[in-house]
């Protein structure tokens, strides 16, 4: 079954255009990740399928339901994790989750049923009386995605939901997501962390200037783009040492800073040179996302 489904998605801002005609499709139970740098269009093609940005060509269909014309009647079986937290200062832990349950028309007896459970799945369930001034980052950002689920939501978009956490709190987050797909709940999740991506999506898609340069399996995606064994190799004669050694040894080399990155179907050449240059540093391992995302989006830092 799917539940979002977008064809030839464009939107532009004067002479930039954000988003170039991408193609994105999301089914039941699956955690589908959308990553890219800054400025690559994640958040805009996010606020296009919610139906809170009005775009300038394609189709969006979330639920069998065209968007934007009926985004109201879409959202109500939807929830949204922001990338910043917008939770009411004023309020206690428990009247905010109220007063979101109260956007949706749903009848205080159903969210007061809720709220118990709610809170014991963010690992909140004694700050129910607490301000939100008294909270943490990371419980806030717990309290957000227990929010966004106080209307049993069948679709959850979370944008960057773990950025500025401690790796407890971002841990706890995870294990919550998995539990989300687990139930049947679909999560369409744009993330900067690799590594959040690999644990937690079935799909993803990697995204620059508003295109998508791949999508697959974070497996698949590995195994399209990238040579299998990195050694990355650190020191001062490092650049020399690629230069006149290393790249006649692997299929790739790439160097950024002091570190020279080496991509390699067979490492053992590699190795063995190393082991003639004391003075280098060098740590050999599989490559991973990161390292496709950087051969598709460039070593360059995206302001």
């Amino acid at each position: 079954m799917t539940y979002l489904t977008a064809r030839g998605l464009r939107k532009s801002y004067g002479t930039n255009e954000v988003v170039a005609g991408i193609d994105l499709e999301l089914r039941r139970g699956e955690c589908f990740g959308l990553l890219g740098p800054n400025g690559a269009g994640k958040t805009t093609t996010l606020r296009l399928c919610l139906g809170l940005t009005e775009p300038d060509g394609g189709s969006i269909d979330m639920f069998d339901l065209p968007i934007p014309q009926s985004a109201r009647e879409a959202r109500a079986r939807v929830g949204v994790v922001p990338q910043m937290d917008n939770l009411d200062p004023d309020f206690t832990v428990r009247e905010n989750l109220v007063v979101y349950g109260r956007y949706f028309g749903l009848p205080i007896a159903n969210i007061e049923s809720r709220i118990p459970g709610l809170l014991e799945f963010a690992g909140l369930a004694n700050r129910a009386g607490d301000n939100i001034k008294a909270l943490s980052g990371g419980m806030k950002r717990r309290l957000t995605l227990a929010r966004a689920l106080i209307n049993d939501p069948d679709l959850i978009f979370l944008d960057e939901p773990t950025t500025g956490l401690d790796p407890q709190a971002r841990h706890l987050i995870w294990q919550r997501l998995r539990q989300l797909t687990a139930q049947g709940k679909t999560i369409f999740l744009t993330t900067h962390f690799m590594d959040e991506a690999e644990r937690l999506c079935h799909r993803l898609a990697i995204m620059d200037h508003g295109r998508m340069m791949a999508i697959g399996t974070p497996r698949e995606l590995v195994a399209e783009h990238i040579e299998p064994q990195v050694v990355e190799v650190f020191g001062d004669g490092a650049e020399t040492w690629a230069a006149e050694r290393g790249s006649g040894l692997c299929e790739r080399c790439e160097q950024t800073g002091e570190t020279v990155f080496c991509y390699a179907r067979d490492v053992d050449p590699l190795l063995a040179s190393l082991s003639e240059r004391p003075d280098l540093r060098y740590l050999h391992r599989p490559a991973n996302l990161e390292d496709v995302f950087l051969r598709l989006t460039g070593r360059d830092l995206r302001d």
